[in-house]
């Protein structure tokens, strides 16, 4: 696949908030086609060549991915994939080479495209402030407990159960 045909299909899947927007939570929305980073990130490092420069880390949720490698090499520069426990499985972190860095809530890849753009258009709305949960909740796709529980510890919740501890 050409590399323009490849940019204007990444186009479709990421969404980005404008440069004037409010801070939140992300900075926009991604709905890769598989849980295979490796195969996903040569068509968002495209994507994102313009928004952040050329792509040279992605952080990323392990348990949310499959990943066989921790370098590789897209469109001639080496790209950093690094697992980060702790992080939201909703999310990846993208830098680029002008040192910015973009959060994008993961559309899941097996997401209703109706749903999915929903998504991607609420995630690249100018003051949307929604953690990834709720934009995710919002449109749809069901979420398990323990990602409300981490939305709602994010926006200032206690995550400790009641009475524990004390």
């Amino acid at each position: 696949m050409r590399a323009d045909s490849l940019a204007r299909d990444a186009g479709e899947r990421l969404s980005l908030k404008p440069r004037n927007s409010e801070s939140g939570f992300v900075d926009g929305a991604w709905w890769p086609r598989s849980r295979d980073l490796t195969a996903e990130v040569p068509e968002l490092a495209i994507a994102l060549n313009g928004p952040i420069g050329p792509v040279w880390r992605v952080a990323f949720p392990p348990s949310a991915w499959e990943v066989t490698v921790r370098e590789l090499i897209c469109h001639g520069r080496l790209v950093k994939l690094e697992g980060i426990g702790s992080q939201n499985v909703h999310v990846v972190h993208v830098t680029g080479g002008n040192m910015r860095r973009v959060t994008l809530v993961v559309i899941p890849p097996e997401a209703d495209p109706v749903a999915a753009g929903r998504v991607l258009a609420a995630a690249s709305g100018q003051n949307n402030v929604a953690c990834p949960e709720t934009l995710l909740d919002g449109s749809g796709m069901p979420l398990a407990l323990e990602n409300a529980l981490s939305c709602w510890e994010s926006e200032g919740g206690r995550g400790d159960v009641a009475g524990a501890g004390r």
